[in-house]
């Protein structure tokens, strides 16, 4: 059993760890305080093959996998984790519903410019009144002269208010039949007439991904712009969401090991009573513990991953990386804040950024209680 990395996954993680050191982590606190998405840096990503990873080379992509992906996203979390979260929403949800279920039509014409980081995607799933439970969506699509009209409202929706967005891939119900919800997944691309946005969301943490509520009112499209089969929509979302999970664990490991990083500096160079906190025992185990947990984190994401580039079932595994890493995130976050202090509650110190990132890690793409239903019942329950 081999736990190193090949040796392309060592330069893959040594260039985006340059790209986090010189282009991101020098402005990422300034992105924050201001809101600001940094279009510029996504085109750089595009340059350098980054933003297609997990789609082939014949539509512009790389295909270099989960692994891979994971490998990526441990230096870009690492640097900052709005930039890194825009970059996971675009490179999954977003585009891996044309990869598997668009025709040839529809990846050359959208999936194409999203691999190549011409232009960024988002996916529209979550509502005012639908979120863990995916089918309570209430944004309809009928059937209207050659196409779909679309009505709804879509809510907490990243990447689409952009000035890079394509458009957005969204969930909406078709109908009925036998008293069941039909879903679709649909395509509805920038300056459709129908399609708006509301302002900025003013979050938490994440403050330089652009977040909104997205509204469709009598918004037309044409048939092509349905992908997959009427019908299959709910189940396409679920099947590509377990590939969400893995990313969002690595965007949670991610943050984990850059706490303990920020944390073990300031322990190291921060002295009282003549000494380096370090060395007293109280922040030495609260290191130790910090540690333990972000390598355990580690092992569960790389599993996962592994097991979706070998075609074989992670589902569990997937949702029980998400779990962990996610609670390892606020527990070791937080356990940074507390070895730093003072310093650790003020606004421009790092640690402080990646603190009130780590929270959404437990909600986004599944709340940890979806994540322990959905591990239940692979486990029979």
């Amino acid at each position: 059993m081999d736990f190193d990395l090949p040796p392309e996954l060592i330069e893959l993680q040594r260039l985006c760890r340059d790209v986090g050191a010189k282009e991101i982590r020098p402005f990422a606190a300034e992105w924050s305080e201001s809101a600001t998405f940094p279009s510029p840096l996504f085109h750089r990503l595009g340059e350098l093959g980054l933003m297609g990873m997990l789609v082939p080379e014949a539509y512009g992509g790389s295909g270099a996998g989960m692994v891979a992906y994971v490998a990526a996203m441990e230096e870009l979390g690492a640097a900052d984790q709005s930039v890194a979260a825009a970059w996971n929403a675009h490179s999954t949800i977003a585009s891996l519903p044309l990869l598997e279920y668009g025709t040839e039509r529809q990846k050359q014409e959208w999936l194409r410019p999203l691999a190549t980081g011409e232009r960024l995607g988002a996916f529209g799933l979550t509502e005012p009144e639908a979120g863990s439970d995916a089918s309570a969506v209430r944004t309809t699509a009928r059937r209207h002269d050659g196409g779909w009209v679309i009505d709804g409202t879509k809510m907490f929706i990243s990447n689409a208010g952009t000035d890079m967005s394509l458009g957005v891939t969204l969930l909406a119900t078709t109908g009925e039949v036998d008293g069941r919800k039909r879903f679709a997944m649909f395509f509805v691309p920038e300056g459709t007439p129908g399609y708006s946005k509301g302002a900025p969301l003013k979050k938490l943490g994440w403050h330089a991904m652009d977040t909104r509520e997205l509204v469709f009112d009598g918004c037309f499209v044409e048939d092509h712009h349905l992908i997959g089969d009427d019908g299959g929509g709910l189940r396409h979302f679920l099947e590509v969401l377990d590939r969400g999970r893995v990313s969002v664990a690595a965007l949670a490991l991610a943050l984990a090991r850059e706490a303990l990083d920020l944390a073990l500096v300031h322990a190291q160079g921060r002295e009282q009573f003549g000494q380096p906190i370090a060395k007293f025992q109280a922040v030495a185990h609260k290191l130790a513990d910090m540690a333990t947990e972000v390598d355990a984190a580690r092992l569960l994401v790389y599993r996962a991953a592994w097991l979706a580039d070998q075609g074989r079932p992670y589902r569990k595994e997937a949702a029980m990386a998400k779990l962990y890493a996610s609670e390892v995130a606020n527990r070791v976050a937080s356990a940074s804040v507390q070895v730093h202090g003072g310093y650790g509650y003020l606004r421009e110190s790092a640690v402080s950024r990646f603190y009130a990132d780590a929270k959404v890690l437990e909600i986004g793409e599944g709340t940890n209680e979806v994540q322990r239903n959905v591990i239940a019942r692979c486990l029979g329950c």
